[in-house]
């Protein structure tokens, strides 16, 4: 099922459950989508609309932390409910052995050895995790296999 068909669908079972909250957020994501799928001048692939929701968790991720640096309780706990309400449209993470092996591979493949290949790693990488990972960590395993 598409995305947006499946968050149709979540919106009315949402409306009928009287799920605020839920109900904010799905509509929040249709206008993210439809947003860039109008700015794209096309209806959005699969690919996209993952763009698209990676970048809406990422959002919601760095005001969790900033939340938590300024010691907003209420706002942590409504955010991390909101980031797991995301969760399910998203792709399943990947393990960090997975990730581990998928970064180490794609260093040896390109015969990368050094912080000035960064660059071509995380260009060739990220295609591959796209959604499936948090593009720190993977920043942060590039540079352990690069030094």
């Amino acid at each position: 099922m598409k995305l947006l068909d499946q968050l149709n669908q979540d919106m009315k079972d949402a409306m009928k459950k009287k799920e605020k909250q839920r109900l904010l957020i799905i509509r929040n994501l249709k206008s993210a989508l439809q947003n860039e799928a109008i700015s794209l001048g096309h209806e959005l692939s699969d690919d996209e609309a993952l763009t698209v929701l990676s970048r809406e968790m990422k959002k919601f991720k760095e005001s969790l932390h900033e939340y938590e640096q300024a010691n907003r309780d209420d706002l942590v706990e409504k955010t991390k409910s909101e980031i797991e309400f995301l969760e399910v449209y998203m792709p399943s993470q990947l393990s960090d052995d997975e990730l581990d092996q998928i970064v180490q591979e794609t260093v040896v493949e390109l015969g990368a050895s050094s912080k000035a290949d960064m660059g071509k790693v995380m260009g060739a990488l990220m295609p591959k995790v796209k959604g499936k990972a948090d593009g720190k960590k993977v920043n942060q395993l590039v540079l352990k296999y690069l030094n």
